[in-house]
């Protein structure tokens, strides 16, 4: 069983439980850069120690319990519990009853082809599945820098464990820290997930991406099966994608440009570029 390791002592494992809780527990080594919070009753605190390259900004909505075990000089071990994690249910990231295995992954390969990737690329994305790092780790092994944002500190784990060399970080996509900018390519993945209105999202990403970026937003099985997602996981989806004549205003108020709108009943793709501006 892989493993995940903080730069200090603590490390976890996933280990099997019952109900919709989670637990962690210690495994061999492998480095995950991050600060370690833990919620309780709903209210986030830390740890008097704190680990760089990943940041908590909100709670969620899934109890998770974490075990640390520390161990010590003379063979013995210490276990830690951290209460009150509270975890999402992003099972609609992975879930796909419409498309065939072919087809879902030929559309998550039009998503990627849409960025137009290179080595040189740094590339932002946000709140996607585990599938689609995946693919784009495998389409893109040497860009520059690939940043995760995701509100799920599990599925950062699960992708860092993988992917010693992505850099993950937990919290708002419009608070991503600059010292990661500017970007080259953006993947929206699921833009309904985002608790800001798309117009605020497209005025952030335009003081953090390179002029000639672009910025991907898409949906593997369009606006219908969005409109069923929402009703099942309303804590989660609370905003639409937008038709082309809203992006047109997005985009001119924010200095980018459509390059492609795909807006079918079973799929949803969007590419702006960003202009340069006077």
């Amino acid at each position: 069983m892989k493993s995940l390791v903080l730069p200090s002592t603590f490390l976890f494992h996933p280990v099997a439980s019952h109900g919709a809780s989670h637990s962690l527990r210690l495994g061999s080594p492998k480095y995950f850069p991050y600060h370690f919070y833990h919620y309780n009753h709903q209210k986030l605190s830390s740890p008097s120690s704190e680990f760089p390259g990943y940041h908590t900004s909100r709670s969620l909505a899934k109890k998770t319990s974490i075990t640390a075990t520390i161990p010590s000089n003379e063979g013995t071990s210490s276990v830690i519990h951290f209460e009150e994690i509270i975890e999402k249910d992003w099972s609609f990231l992975d879930f796909d009853d419409t498309n065939s295995s072919e087809e879902h992954r030929q559309k998550v390969d039009r998503i990627i082809l849409a960025g137009e990737i290179a080595d040189t690329s740094r590339v932002l994305v946000s709140t996607a599945s585990e599938e689609f790092v995946d693919r784009l780790v495998e389409f893109s092994p040497r860009c520059d820098l690939l940043l995760i944002v995701h509100d799920s500190l599990l599925v950062l784990a699960c992708i860092k464990e993988k992917y010693d060399k992505v850099k993950c970080w937990q919290g708002e996509l419009i608070h991503v820290p600059e010292k990661w900018a500017p970007f080259d390519v953006v993947f929206l993945y699921f833009l309904p997930a985002l608790p800001f209105e798309p117009d605020h999202v497209f005025r952030e990403l335009a003081q953090r991406c390179q002029p000639g970026a672009r910025v991907v937003i898409s949906h593997l099985q369009g606006r219908e099966i969005l409109e069923q997602q929402k009703q099942q996981y309303s804590d989660v989806l609370i905003s639409n994608l937008p038709d082309k004549i809203t992006l047109e205003k997005i985009a001119i108020d924010h200095s980018f440009q459509i390059t492609k709108f795909v807006d079918e009943s079973g799929f949803y793709l969007a590419v702006l570029k960003f202009l340069q501006v006077k």
